[in-house]
């Protein structure tokens, strides 16, 4: 039997390689949108994700004329909620916002039931601020002091997201030599009263960590660059060459027709301009404003695959 994360990376690279070509159908054959438009979530309440699209729907729906209904689908580190979108019809009424790692890691080490080109890739409007996280009240106030300290007491606990964020810290573990046990937890919102209180000794936030000042300490990014709002934690790309998709995208399923993908794709741009979501994002997330239209994501989108292949790699 070939082993599976092979057989993945080469259907997700065929799958890449499809996405310059043809994602998206002929024109719509009535006036888009003529109905509501369903804004699908695929992490738990509570977390930065569902945060943003609340707000964030409100903005697009101003855009389109027509109502955006948020619906939360939780589970499989966002596979759930792309599975749905996937399966929905592609007219454009029915799209995903996560993530991009949600659409191009599980297709790389697991079976499920979407590739990267099962999407319309629309626009990224945001990056997540991903980090790993403690509590002040912790004896370790830096990644050195972590790592350091989790040699010393091994078995320590952490909280992660997804199988991604799992897989990203058992590389560090790998590299440093050091075990500890994962706690899944379904998204921010329920990593952080873990955090809090004292269930887990260190997570994997998606950026929900930065509503929560200085309760919470970044220790290390996720992200190739260091945070803005923690300048002082290192990048896991300076530290292993490693960094974790960051771009929060929306996409809708494969064969939306290409006039309703570039009515949604200006929608999107423009509701980026709302004032209440840049509050948001840049105030109460700290998150950037950073639209990516579709023909840039599409190298973007490879880049993914290619780096997540590193740690795919390093940890079987």
């Amino acid at each position: 039997m070939q082993n599976i994360f092979t057989l993945s990376r080469r259907a997700v690279i065929g799958a890449v390689s499809a996405l310059a070509f043809a994602a998206v159908a002929p024109q719509a054959s009535a006036e888009f949108p003529d109905k509501p438009v369903t804004l699908v979530v695929p992490y738990a309440a509570g977390g930065s994700t569902e945060t943003m699209a609340r707000v964030y729907a409100k903005a697009l729906q101003e855009q389109l004329g027509q109502p955006v209904i948020v619906s939360v689908k939780p589970g499989g580190g966002g596979a759930v909620g792309a599975t749905f979108v996937a399966k929905s019809p592609a007219d454009g009424y029915t799209i995903l916002f996560a993530v991009a790692s949600a659409l191009v890691w599980p297709p790389m080490t697991q079976d499920v039931e979407y590739k990267p080109d099962s999407f319309v890739w629309i626009a990224s409007i945001t990056e997540y601020q991903q980090a790993l996280i403690s509590t002040p009240d912790k004896p370790y106030k830096t990644y050195a002091e972590l790592i350091a300290h989790a040699k010393k007491n091994p078995g320590m606990n952490f909280a992660d997201q997804s199988a991604l964020s799992r897989a990203f810290i058992n590389y560090i573990g790998k590299k440093e030599g050091v075990s500890w046990t994962a706690i899944p937890t379904k998204g921010g919102g329920e990593m952080v009263p873990f955090l809090l209180g004292g269930k887990v000794d260190i997570a994997w936030s998606g950026g929900v960590h930065q509503r929560y000042g200085d309760k919470m300490q970044v220790l290390a990014s996720f992200n190739s660059t260091r945070l803005a709002a923690a300048p002082d934690a290192p990048s896991l790309k300076e530290i292993y060459g490693i960094s974790m998709p960051s771009h929060g995208v929306i996409v809708a399923p494969a064969g939306t027709p290409a006039d309703v993908v570039a009515k949604l794709e200006s929608a999107l741009k423009a509701a980026g301009s709302d004032k209440a979501f840049n509050d948001i994002l840049t105030n109460k997330l700290q998150f950037p404003n950073a639209f990516v239209g579709s023909e840039e994501m599409k190298p973007i989108v490879a880049d993914m695959v290619t780096g997540l292949q590193t740690v795919i790699d390093a940890t079987k």
